[in-house]
């Protein structure tokens, strides 16, 4: 996608082996890389949230072992990475399957030829999300389409989502996004209500700062405002996306996710979640039970930062001193109330019988 007409994706190795991050705890107010040098680096950009969104935690992941290669190639430093990688992030799957990609890319490979196995691997996993992003927005498109010719001519496809399952959140088009990005490339009329998503606000930070550079008409809205557009026929559909999808099709996403899917349910708005299948955890039916859900500082809850009207960025505090702060990063919408799972094979019921039929040879596995 663009920003101010230059093509970018979200992560690239530089020539020296270095590799290139939007810092995205810098967005909205300020456009920023930073350069990954060590295993070290790659850590602290998933733990401090430099990236985020399950796909690109995976491919900064996949990144972080080249990093770690190539100072030591040994099999003992390979699974040392690994673990350091793996600690950053418990609730997003595709981590963990990024790591198992390389690991099984690097493991029976003389230490000689693992660091360029490691790049090429790490590559090929980007390339491979950017592919399946966009095949998730050809099979998302059809339901904005859907929509668009019932509704009075001129009147856009009103599309609420929540936390920023966008570009910034893969490598390139976004998950919940996709649709919407080719919606809108097709010349289709198309709005999208952006919750803000405390308390980190993705959605007023990041996901209105891309559709804004990219010209998709947008609004931010309070998280809380979702219910009232709904009954007042203002959202014709939901699109979010997910950190993981149970073989069972449950979806873990950010924390309001299950709250807009019980508003959708209630309304009769059909709330539809998109996935690349690497979010699939097929080793976990209940989700409720079974996700691990983050908790994270309490500093992201009492704190916000924000640009004065000098063009100054200040962070201040919300909260009255010593009351104590609950974090919890994500919940999980059960599969009942999930009208469909878009992903690059297609839209599937959210159940394991839907999700078996498009992926029978992970279903089999699992």
């Amino acid at each position: 996608m663009k920003v101010d007409g230059v093509p970018y994706r979200t992560i690239w190795p530089n020539d020296d082996g270095s590799v290139e991050i939007i810092d995205q705890t810098l967005l909205p107010h300020r456009f920023e890389t930073a350069t990954l040098r060590t295993l070290e680096d790659a850590a602290y950009a998933i733990t401090a949230m430099q990236v985020r969104g399950a796909p690109l935690i995976g491919v900064t992941a996949a990144y972080g072992i080249c990093l770690a290669v190539r100072v030591d190639a040994g099999d003992e430093a390979l699974d040392r990475a690994y673990e350091v990688l793996n600690a950053t992030r418990p609730t997003a799957v595709n981590l963990r399957w990024a790591l198992d990609e390389m690991r099984a890319a690097l493991r029976n490979r003389p230490a000689g030829e693992r660091v360029d196995a490691a790049y090429r691997r790490a590559a090929e996993i980007a390339d491979e999300d950017d592919q399946i992003c966009s095949r998730i927005g050809d099979h998302g498109l059809p339901l904005i389409e859907a929509v668009h010719k019932r509704k009075p001519a001129g009147e856009p496809v009103n599309v609420l989502t929540h936390c920023n399952a966008g570009w910034l959140a893969t490598i390139d088009w976004g998950t919940a996004t996709a649709p919407i990005y080719k919606a809108h490339d097709a010349g289709i009329p198309v709005h999208v209500w952006v919750d803000e998503t405390r308390p980190r606000n993705q959605g007023a930070s990041l996901t209105a700062w891309e559709l804004g550079h990219h010209g998709v008409p947008h609004t931010v809205i309070p998280d809380n405002v979702g219910g009232h557009l709904m009954q007042h026929g203002m959202v014709d559909l939901c699109i979010t996306g997910t950190d993981r999808t149970t073989a069972t099709g449950d979806v873990a996403n950010k924390i309001g996710t299950y709250l807009k899917a019980l508003a959708a349910r209630d309304n009769g708005v059909p709330f539809f979640v998109a996935l690349p299948s690497p979010t699939i955890d097929w080793t976990i039916e209940d989700g409720v039970a079974e996700i691990p859900i983050e908790q994270r500082s309490g500093d992201e809850v009492a704190k916000i930062a924000g640009k004065t009207a000098g063009g100054d960025v200040v962070t201040v505090q919300l909260t009255p001193d010593g009351s104590p702060v609950a974090n919890y990063a994500f919940d999980v919408t059960p599969a009942r109330l999930v009208e469909g799972l878009i992903t690059e094979r297609g839209i599937a019921p959210a159940s394991r019988e839907g999700l078996a039929a498009l992926f029978p040879e992970r279903s089999r596995g699992s």
